[in-house]
């Protein structure tokens, strides 16, 4: 029973932390600090007494080392560490030299974060080494060592970056191969909830628009775990198989066959709810049942419960050959497909404005001024968390939306964090052995939902906080107050600098995910129409599904707290269109074989082709166009037989709804509605 448990757990972290990427990222980070800590407290005790700088430095670093260093392989990142631990002595030396000049210590912190954030446009490495340098200075600033100090001081650094590495290279390091796995494993789960889903409604009459809404939603986080996948499968230079006899590329197609059943699946299902016990059979993978199926399906083929049978059918022989790479990936490791070395050549950089990370640079450096000017005002020793967080809003963003959110993000989780971390510090205080866990236990939570929710790891982070405010005596409500009121100062700055100063709009962002989309369907209509087909369609159909994952990420900020009462019906059912084209994309790129010989292939290409340069031309306006539901359904799919000319008439069924006219009949969100023409 227990043993069951605990595969059972596995499943479900899976399902939910795809190659367990979260879960290393925080195991990281959490014994990196850990480690650093106690060797320094061992140097405290055994060796020479450390300024509380070193350990700040220590702590800090250890963070930056396991979310900011992101080179790949473990010798770039040995690297990357050591110029940032470089970076880290230079600015800390800087700032302990100018601490009795502190205007000019302020004006040489500006400098240091226009640096750190120009720094990104020479890619990962200027990324960590940015953040590396960035940190320090604040820390220096805020422990103020003296001149004297610096020795002692640089031992922090430089035992968070040697155990950084040992835990990132030996403890827990990358491994393609495992990753694979685990993502194919995450795959499987995820189909597995949609097959328990459809064991739920099937036999029923019509799904629910409720269910529906369900299915389309494990529909898309299937989408988010087999596009991960992808990147784990080592592709030649080119991007494209060259045969079927790789194992690389036998594997690639299991995986792209299993995702596109699943979906098939659900399609498939919204006109005509499968039987229970076939569902069952799927699950379970029993050919004794799964036999007759069969014979229905050849039965019952022009009717719509005969291509949901197909369909089951199909995910069925698919999530078994799935199971069964995943057997030979347990067994032999993928020990017959070799990774591919990283031949990617840097590109030149652009030091113009053109260059959105140098406009993102000024940004950030002029809401840091301005966080550093009000935050000032309001105290001349903890303003540094209000530059802190003028800084950190602007990371990984897109546009002013994007960084709204993520002001409104680190408010929230501030507030809310500080809230239960006092309470949590007055209920163990003076207990170490009960607050040094705690604030471990935290540390890990907040980088295992870093890549979930910002507010989330903000909301432990705040915890930690006063937990080390209480274990070293300093904790009081008032510098709580003030922590809360300099970070709210900070996202208010960045906020306000994010949308007066080089405003990357939210719609802009969109247009500009929304062309790169277009482009990919373009593509892909066009290798059709020149008779092309095999590993360069399903390659030219991944495309567009990566570019459907930008689109939705574009939106996000559109359907935000502020807009959430007056769009988000819209910019779902907009959504929806996309999602709808870009699975009969992948259905076109699977069933097509020589369609430029077939004349009526070739007028629905040059139909499609014309819908979407106009539809592709209105950018993000799709998304602001009202559309009501409707329940209409057409006749059933013939996708078993007719995928080809099909693919290409949902596509276009799917652009012609981005702009409805009057007398057309409107796309009810997810729901896939077939031409009423015949082939």
């Amino acid at each position: 029973m227990h043993l069951f448990s605990g595969f059972q757990f596995r499943d479900w972290l899976l399902a939910n932390d795809p190659a367990l990427s979260r879960l290393r990222m925080a195991s990281r980070v959490t014994l990196t600090i850990v480690f650093s800590f106690l060797v320094l407290l061992a140097i405290q005790i055994f060796i020479v007494p450390l300024p509380t700088a070193a350990f700040g430095l220590g702590i800090v670093l250890s963070i930056e080392g396991g979310v900011a260093v992101r080179d790949t392989g473990n010798t770039r990142q040995l690297v990357t560490r050591l110029f940032g631990c470089v970076a880290s002595l230079g600015v800390v030396a800087i700032a302990a030299g100018l601490e009795d000049r502190r205007f000019l210590s302020d004006l040489v912190f500006l400098v240091v974060i226009a640096l750190a954030s120009a720094g990104r446009v020479f890619g990962p490495r200027g990324f960590a080494i940015g953040m590396f340098a960035f940190t320090s200075y604040f820390m220096g600033s805020y422990f103020r060592p003296s001149l004297a100090e610096l020795p002692d001081v640089a031992i922090g650094p430089v035992v968070s970056v040697l155990f950084g590495h040992l835990v990132r290279a030996v403890l827990l390091p990358d491994d393609w191969r495992r990753d694979l796995l685990r993502s194919l494993e995450s795959v499987r789960g995820r189909i597995n909830q949609i097959l328990f889903k459809l064991a739920a409604l099937a036999g029923g009459a019509e799904i629910g628009e409720a269910d529906r809404q369900e299915l389309r939603q494990l529909e898309d986080r299937l989408k988010e775990v087999v596009l991960m996948a992808e990147t784990f499968i080592p592709r030649p230079a080119g991007g494209v198989f060259d045969a079927t006899a790789d194992p690389a590329a036998e594997l690639a197609i299991r995986l792209f066959d299993a995702h596109l059943a699943a979906e098939s699946a659900i399609v498939l299902s919204f006109q005509s709810p499968p039987p229970f016990a076939l569902v069952h059979a799927v699950i379970e993978a029993d050919a004794a049942e799964l036999a007759p199926y069969s014979a229905m399906a050849e039965a019952i083929r022009d009717e719509p419960q005969g291509e949901t049978v197909r369909a089951l059918l199909w995910l069925g022989e698919a999530r078994q050959q799935l199971t069964q790479a995943i057997g030979e990936g347990q067994a032999s490791g993928f020990a017959g497909i070799d990774a591919v070395k990283d031949t990617a050549q840097s590109e030149k950089i652009d030091f113009s404005f053109a260059n959105p990370l140098l406009r993102s640079a000024l940004q950030i450096t002029l809401a840091s001024a301005l966080a550093m000017g009000f935050g000032l005002l309001l105290s001349r020793e903890r303003w540094f968390w209000a530059v802190l967080a003028a800084f950190l809003v602007f990371t990984n963003t897109n546009s002013r939306g994007d960084t709204a959110m993520k002001a409104l993000s680190r408010s929230l989780g501030t507030v809310f964090g500080i809230a239960i971390g006092l309470l949590l510090a007055t209920l163990i205080s003076g207990q170490l052995a009960i607050a040094i866990p705690v604030a471990a236990v935290c540390i890990f939570l907040a980088f295992y939902f870093l890549q979930v929710s910002y507010a989330t790891m903000t909301f432990f982070i705040s915890i930690v906080l006063c937990l080390v405010y209480g274990m070293t005596g300093v904790l009081t409500l008032d510098l709580l107050q003030l922590r809360i009121g300099e970070t709210v100062i900070g996202a208010v700055a960045g906020t306000a600098v994010a949308f007066l100063v080089f405003p990357a709009r939210t719609r802009g962002a969109l247009d500009a995910a929304l062309a790169r989309w277009f482009q990919a369907l373009e593509d892909l209509l066009n290798a059709i129409g020149e008779g092309k087909s095999g590993f360069e369609l399903i390659a030219l159909s991944q495309k567009i599904d990566a570019c459907y994952r930008d689109v939705t990420v574009a939106a996000k900020p559109l359907g935000s707290s502020w807009s959430v009462v007056t769009r988000p019906g819209q910019i779902r059912q907009t959504l929806a269109i996309f999602l709808s084209c870009t699975y009969w994309a992948r259905i076109l790129a699977k069933s097509s074989t020589a369609p430029a010989e077939a004349d009526e292939l070739k007028r629905l290409i040059a139909a499609d082709l014309a819908l979407m340069k106009d539809a592709a031309a209105q950018g993000s306006t799709c998304f602001f166009i009202e559309r009501k539901a409707s329940r209409t359904t057409g006749r059933h799919l013939p996708l078993s037989r007719e995928g080809a000319r099909l693919g290409l008439e949902m596509i276009g069924s799917a652009l012609e709804r981005l702009y409805p006219q009057a007398d057309v009949l409107p796309f009810a969100p997810g729901e896939v509605i077939a031409r009423s023409k015949q082939g």
